[in-house]
């Protein structure tokens, strides 16, 4: 009999029913779970969960050793000499090699590959060659000189270069994943168990972990949920520890009835409506751009749509990036009324009139959120330019879709967080050619700055970067509208959550208080 309850009690443990389960939102269902496929903050935010690079963050969302235990930077600032942890280990029990992130480097920068997020290894050098397909990916610079050391060489010194590794772009690949990088063995804090879409992912510890004794929980149950409102609701019923966001508008009711669970923090991002410049209206038209973006008034959008701190955007930079000022665009300065009387002077410029109205799609994921801002902005435009708007809600996957292949989208719903501390990381967004530029922008003194930027330091460096984004407001394939804070609702019973510029939070570091052994 006693045999009997101790298997019955090894059974549910096994099915995680005693186990310390954190469950967590995550917005949109990722739009991949491949390092190489992955763009949306939902697929990264997994991936980091059950993957690891040569750097890594700390609760505080700073920098730190992942599977390099140290490193070297010669060459002032081109050359960096890795030195990988003993205890590196895939899920299966492999170790973890330089040869294996010299793999998957290769394969991220193949051109049959099509890496969503390639243009992060731009630095190194021949990565931009390799994409083209006019280097071999063994003329990358990245060599495995031992078994436990990786060299990598860089056309130029790149400051923010260790957090790119801290990218999925940059995490290393089994010799097994190749064909299959889904199926294959994972190094980071998690596995992932299942994969139920539209419902859950769930994430159960690796015991091969370098650093698996200080992973707190056994188990992260993330559930995809588009609509913020829906995300709150089961908040409230006790279904999630963690929001991913909070519903707009409801900051102030939030602050006043959930102050002890709500998280509000600034952090390196920013929102915008995309145009591509592919199609009409907006190909050869940059009188266009600018009235509509002069014809809206942020201060509503930011204060009274989205209204949970975020600032009215001037510009695509945000504030906050040490050494920078952000270029506002043309009009920035004057007074709502002002700035729309110039918005008409510029749609009548452009061709439109009362006679000639404009009529455009805005297209937009799933989300009230993005609705509401959707349905503000057209109105303004209505109210302003005459201009009627289409309103086009579509699937988080099929969004990303339209957007890359611009065969469809006129204006859509845009924006970024940063992927390391520098202006170059929304910038670089709008260079010719970059797979993420779903604008198509294409300017030749825009892409010359940013080439200059790349080899210059300091000051100088950041004078090209400000000319390159004042090229940029001037040309407009981009309407910013606010810069972004962390929202969040967290349970009392979550420990290790710290809020921080990058908004990234490890469930390896968090744990849930009073949970059952």
């Amino acid at each position: 009999m006693k045999i009997t309850r101790l298997i019955f009690l090894a059974v549910l443990f096994s099915q995680g029913l005693f186990a310390t389960t954190l469950h967590r939102g995550l917005g949109p269902e990722p739009d991949s779970l491949d390092i190489h496929q992955a763009q949306g903050l939902p697929g990264i935010q997994v991936l980091r969960e059950v993957r690891e690079g040569l750097t890594t963050f700390d609760a505080a969302g700073n920098i730190v050793p992942g599977v390099a235990k140290s490193w070297e930077i010669l060459e002032d600032g081109r050359s960096y000499r890795f030195r990988l942890r003993d205890n590196a280990r895939w899920s299966n029990g492999d170790p973890v090699t330089a040869q294996d992130f010299v793999r998957a480097w290769q394969r991220a920068l193949s051109p049959q590959t099509m890496a969503r997020t390639a243009s992060l290894l731009s630095p190194v050098v021949n990565a931009h060659e390799a994409v083209a397909g006019t280097a071999k990916a063994s003329e990358v610079g990245i060599r495995a000189i031992a078994a436990d050391t990786l060299e990598i060489e860089l056309d130029v010194a790149t400051p923010w270069f260790l957090e790119i590794l801290a990218h999925p772009v940059t995490f290393p690949l089994h010799a097994d994943a190749m064909d299959k990088p889904l199926e294959a063995p994972v190094n980071g804090a998690f596995l992932i168990d299942s994969v139920s879409p539209h419902a859950m992912i769930r994430l159960v510890k690796n015991p091969q972990f370098h650093a698996s004794g200080s992973v707190a929980l056994d188990v992260v149950e993330y559930l995809p949920i588009e609509d913020p409102t829906s995300e709150l609701s089961r908040f409230r019923a006790g279904e999630l520890d963690i929001t991913e966001t909070i519903p707009a508008g409801r900051h102030d009711w939030l602050r006043t009835y959930m102050s002890d669970e709500l998280q509000v923090s600034p952090y390196i991002g920013s929102f915008w409506l995309g145009l591509n410049l592919k199609r009409e209206p907006f190909r050869d038209n940059p009188e266009l751009r600018r009235a509509l973006s002069m014809a809206i008034d942020r201060r509503i959008i930011a204060r009274l749509v989205v209204g949970a701190g975020e600032l009215p955007a001037w510009s695509i930079v945000p504030p906050g990036i040490e050494g920078y000022a952000p270029q506002a665009f043309e009009g920035s300065e004057l007074e709502q009324e002002a700035r729309e009387q110039r918005a008409r002077e510029l749609f009548a410029q452009a061709g439109y009139s009362d006679r000639e109205p404009l009529e455009i799609e805005l297209r937009y994921n799933t989300s009230s959120q993005h609705r509401k801002i959707a349905l503000a902005v057209s109105s303004m435009w209505r109210q302003v330019l005459g201009v009627k708007t289409e309103l086009v809600n579509e699937e988080w996957k099929v969004f990303v879709n339209n957007r890359r292949q611009g065969a469809v989208t006129q204006v859509f719903r845009g924006g970024w967080i940063a992927d390391y501390a520098d202006p170059s990381s929304f910038l670089d967004l709008f260079r010719s050619g970059n797979e993420l530029n779903t604008t198509f922008y294409s300017n030749e003194l825009f892409d010359r700055l940013m080439d200059q930027a790349e080899v210059l330091k300091g000051g100088e460096r950041m004078q090209r970067l400000q000319r390159a984004e004042n090229q940029l407001m001037a040309d407009m394939p981009v309407i910013p509208l606010y810069f972004y804070v962390s929202r969040h609702l967290l349970k009392k019973t979550v420990s290790g959550f710290e809020p921080n510029i990058r908004d990234i939070h490890l469930s390896r570091y968090m744990g849930v208080k009073n949970a059952k052994p």
